[in-house]
């Protein structure tokens, strides 16, 4: 279990008695989570998840968007209902009975696999447009000046890997109108079972994107061997996976890693065991890199 902060206390006791009139708890626990600060609670009449703002989160979230997103993920059924939530980060939910928090070894499951293909597919075939761009460069450059304001060192050839990544963002590169709603980080603490459901929590980095960002995601986060890749793509598109769909996935491993490597370095900061973190990712893309050239 992780530690409780006291001054989370302090602001949840507040939350809920604003927006529930209820602060007498009878038990509160910390959940996991890297970006924020969620606890279950329990009073006399609620059972909650309430989740506050990690620090630095203002400089690297669009709460707005995240405010979208989570609706969106709430009327599709694929995340719990909205009990509250506002544009500094803070956000009541229901407590998930009999939920199990994924972890990797679990994630690997074919069932698991089964229901999170599925999942993915009730988002990205939803035909709406959340007018929220997920751009993956832009978001890169965002990170880079957090880096530099911080001080903080790039990897030794960024500059190499910056120019390849570029290049690969241009050749395959998607229309607008081919984009769709998608999480965009599909880790696998973000994936809660209740029985015979499935649900995908957090939304703070949603927004139109490749689908298959989403799955290639999954996959690095869940460390999928090929079979297993196999599994959750033939699941997702009901049929064999094509050579340009392969091709496609391990590129959006190499964009997801460049990121969240890049994401990495901009939260040493806050917590230094992040520069490892970023290292991992950033070593990572490249072995993926060679998936591509091979694909």
């Amino acid at each position: 279990m992780r530690e409780i902060i006291n001054h989370d206390i302090k602001k949840i006791q507040k939350l809920s008695l604003k927006i529930l009139k209820d602060d007498q708890f009878q038990s509160i626990e910390r959940l996991g989570g890297m970006t924020n600060h969620s606890y279950h609670v329990r009073t006399a009449k609620h059972d909650l998840v309430f989740r506050l703002p990690g620090d630095g989160t203002e400089g690297i979230i669009n709460r707005e968007n995240e405010i979208v997103a989570n609706r969106l993920a709430s009327a599709l059924n694929i995340d719990t209902q909205i009990l509250y939530i506002d544009t500094s980060g803070q956000k009541i939910t229901p407590y998930i009975q009999d939920a199990i928090t994924m972890d990797p070894f679990s994630m690997r499951r074919i069932d698991n696999i089964q229901l999170a293909a599925q999942v993915f597919k009730t988002l990205h075939q939803c035909q709406v447009n959340t007018h929220i761009p997920f751009d993956v460069a832009g978001t890169a450059r965002e990170y880079e000046k957090c880096i530099e304001a911080n001080e903080v060192a790039f990897f030794d050839d960024y500059a190499v890997y910056k120019e390849i990544f570029l290049d690969l963002q241009q050749q395959f590169h998607l229309a607008d109108e081919q984009l769709v709603p998608c999480h965009n980080d599909p880790l696998c603490e973000n994936w809660i079972r209740s029985k015979d459901r499935m649900y995908l929590i957090d939304w703070e980095y949603a927004g139109m994107n490749d689908p298959l960002w989403d799955l290639a995601d999954l996959s690095i986060e869940a460390d999928y061997n090929h079979e297993q890749d196999h599994t959750l793509l033939y699941h997702y598109f009901q049929f064999e996976p094509t050579a340009e769909i392969w091709q496609r996935f391990f590129a959006n491993k190499v964009f997801i890693d460049y990121l969240w490597s890049l994401w990495g370095l901009a939260r040493i900061p806050y917590d230094p065991s992040m520069l490892t973190y970023g290292q991992e990712r950033y070593a990572r893309m490249k072995k993926n890199l060679e998936l591509v050239k091979q694909a």
